[in-house]
Formats: structure tokens, C-alpha cells, sequence
């Protein structure tokens, strides 16, 4: 199994919602956050003063796989979640060990 973390830009959430869907992967976990990579923020202006934002909003998707799953979900992240523009964000893939459905008591890829 393999547990995915995908940095995005918030307004692509739905399209990777939706990705995600599409290929039978059914639960994911986001959390709203906050960085700056390469892009490294950006100034605006507010009553007529101009400050730097150095980090931008971001969404973490979180979603655990079975690893024969892996490309094909690292694929149509992507994929969703590709404008062409700096800032389109960076996934990245853990091993995960074990996964226990905390209701059931099922584990591992029964658990997912």
C-alpha cells in the first residue's frame, strides 16, 4: 500500500475529486495549508499600502492506495491538477505499513 500526498492549488480540488472518483478510489482527506516553493508568494496592495504574502493557500489531498493502483492515481492527479503555471504544486508517496478500519477491524487494503 502506499499513502499519497498531493500539494494543490485550492480552485483544482474538484477537479481532482472527481479524477479520483472516476477510477474507484472513494475516500480522501484535505486540509487546508498554507506554502511557497518556487513561486515564493507574492505582494499585493490594501489601502494603498503594498505587502508581501510569502506563503499562498494550498489544499493537502491525502489519499491511501493499493500499490498497484499507485500509477494510475499519481496519473490522473496529475493530470487534474496541472494549470501550466508555477505553483501547480508537488505530490508525494510514502510506503504505508499497515491500515486498520477502526469500525470493522479490517486492515490493510481490506481497510482502504
Amino acid at each position: 500500500m502506499k499513502f499519497i500526498s498531493a500539494i494543490i492549488k485550492p480552485f483544482k480540488l474538484d477537479d481532482v475529486k472527481d479524477a479520483l472518483l472516476n477510477i474507484g478510489i472513494d475516500g480522501l482527506t484535505i486540509t487546508e495549508v498554507k506554502g511557497y516553493g518556487r513561486q515564493k508568494g507574492h505582494t499585493e496592495i490594501y489601502r494603498g499600502a503594498e505587502y508581501a504574502i510569502s506563503f499562498l493557500p494550498k489544499i493537502k489531498i491525502e489519499v491511501a492506495v493499493p500499490t498497484d493502483q499507485l500509477d494510475r492515481v499519481l496519473e490522473v492527479v496529475t493530470e487534474a491538477a496541472r494549470t501550466g503555471q508555477i505553483g501547480d504544486g508537488k505530490i508525494f508517496v510514502w510506503s504505508l505499513d499497515r491500515t486498520l478500519r477502526i469500525r470493522t477491524g479490517e486492515t490493510d487494503e481490506n481497510a482502504l
